[in-house]
């Protein structure tokens, strides 16, 4: 039965979820500290040795700080719903400061309580970005010992990729499907927002460069996006604060690994930004930083790119990055074990709801009440691994199954029983290969 005053409580979610929403309005972080592409062009042409030379707009934080006070009036953060507002009155509150102090040590101080800084361990898990990061390079390190040979990777224009990028986000979002604009100066290969993906011309692109595009950017940011516009009752959904980050990309990185689109090289990079923040919070200045990534990539281009992700809105000479970067892979270990978690515990039926909107992993109870409320809209568009989860749940069977069992006794037989054994080097797709004689044979 629907009384006054459930009805009286569903209105004042409402109305707190607007004021919020209308609070982030006047966040566009990333936008806000891009570099034009002129600053990559005069430090290369200067032959990288000067510190980048650019100016950030003025923010003024009022409209926000003005909108988060007021939500505040409304929010006793003493149920679940309530707490999960105020997590994202407070996410918006030091997001609207640090742009405030963009350029300064204070755009690094409000950054870190949002997005983490490499030192800092995962929330229940303890395992710090930097110690994570390290242990991705120093297995692929290892990898690279046994000379893993693999085939070339064949390569296709930018055209050719957007469209087949416009067939595929045409299939799944139908008439909301985002366009797909080949433009001449961006800062990424690629870039996506629920309205369009825009795609560098003269950009290259592997087969796994497509399919972690459409993965990554068009089922999760794109998905999440329109899903959140589609929350009349609970509008924040649509608004992607520093306080979502974290999951977002996580489950964005994480649709390129159940996808098979993510590779050595793509973790590479992203645990070497997580390295390169460690540096410049230690100190480094953006040309050591830059020296840093040509020595990984030998690519002056994409050296510039990575260490002006570190250093956009911080201070070039140190001491104080963006530390947005370490995210990707802590967000993948959270978003992984939040959906091992979930299914172990008997919940799958909460996966779904991760894609209701732009969403912390935190906020899911709070979502389950306000979708049994009839206040938060099951999500229309889901990736193809949760739309239709027969992979998914084999999988987090099998990981289920063997998480029980202790696998040390298992690694030691097999490096005692391999430890003589010569390295298997298989020919590559093309090269000859010797047939050895296997006597006669009977047909």
């Amino acid at each position: 039965m629907i009384t006054q005053s459930t009805e009286r409580e569903k209105e004042r979610i409402r109305s707190i979820a607007r004021i919020l929403y209308s609070a982030s309005r006047p966040l566009r972080i990333l936008s806000a500290i891009a570099w034009e592409p002129e600053v990559k062009e005069a430090f290369l042409a200067g032959g990288a040795r000067e510190l980048p030379k650019f100016s950030y707009p003025g923010f003024d934080p009022t409209e926000t700080l003005t909108a988060v006070k007021e939500a505040r009036r409304l929010i006793v953060p003493v149920t679940t719903v309530e707490s999960w507002l105020d997590r994202q009155a407070l996410a918006l509150e030091r997001g609207a400061r640090m742009m405030a102090a963009v350029g300064t040590a204070g755009f690094f101080e409000q950054g870190r309580q949002l997005y983490g800084e490499p030192t800092a361990p995962l929330r229940y898990i303890p395992l710090t970005p930097l110690a994570l990061a390290q242990s991705v390079l120093d297995t692929i390190t290892q990898l690279t010992k046994i000379e893993i040979r693999t085939e070339p990777p064949a390569y296709h224009s930018a055209e050719t990729v957007a469209a087949q990028l416009a067939d595929a986000v045409r299939v799944h979002f139908g008439e909301q499907a985002p366009a797909i604009e080949l433009v001449d100066r961006l800062s990424a290969n690629a870039l996506a927002t629920s309205r369009a993906i825009r795609i560098r011309r003269g950009a290259r692109f592997t087969d796994r460069d497509f399919t972690q595009l459409l993965h990554h950017e068009a089922y999760v940011h794109v998905a999440t996006s329109l899903n959140g516009k589609a929350q009349t009752d609970l509008p924040i959904l649509a608004a992607g604060h520093p306080g979502t980050t974290r999951t977002q990309e996580g489950l964005a990185v994480f649709a390129e690994l159940i996808s098979g689109s993510i590779e050595l090289d793509r973790l590479r990079r992203l645990a070497d930004r997580v390295i390169a923040i460690q540096m410049a919070i230690d100190g480094a200045d953006f040309l050591e930083v830059y020296a840093f990534f040509m020595e990984r990539t030998g690519d002056a281009d994409q050296a510039f790119e990575s260490a002006r992700r570190v250093f956009r809105g911080g201070v070039l000479t140190g001491g104080a990055p963006f530390t947005k970067d370490v995210v990707y892979l802590m967000g993948l270990m959270s978003v992984n074990y939040f959906i091992r978690g979930a299914f172990a515990a008997g919940r799958a039926d909460c996966l779904s709801l991760l894609f209701c909107g732009k969403l912390d992993l935190f906020d899911i109870p709070a979502l389950c009440e306000l979708y049994e409320m009839g206040l938060c809209r099951p999500p229309r568009f889901l990736p193809p691994w949760i739309g239709d989860p027969r992979y998914l749940l084999g999988l987090l069977t099998f990981a289920t199954f063997v998480s029980r069992f202790d696998l040390g006794p298992l690694v030691e037989v097999a490096t005692r029983l391999l430890e003589s054994a010569p390295l298997v080097r298989m020919p590559m797709p093309g090269d000859p290969i010797d047939q050895p004689s296997t006597g006669r044979s009977e047909t």
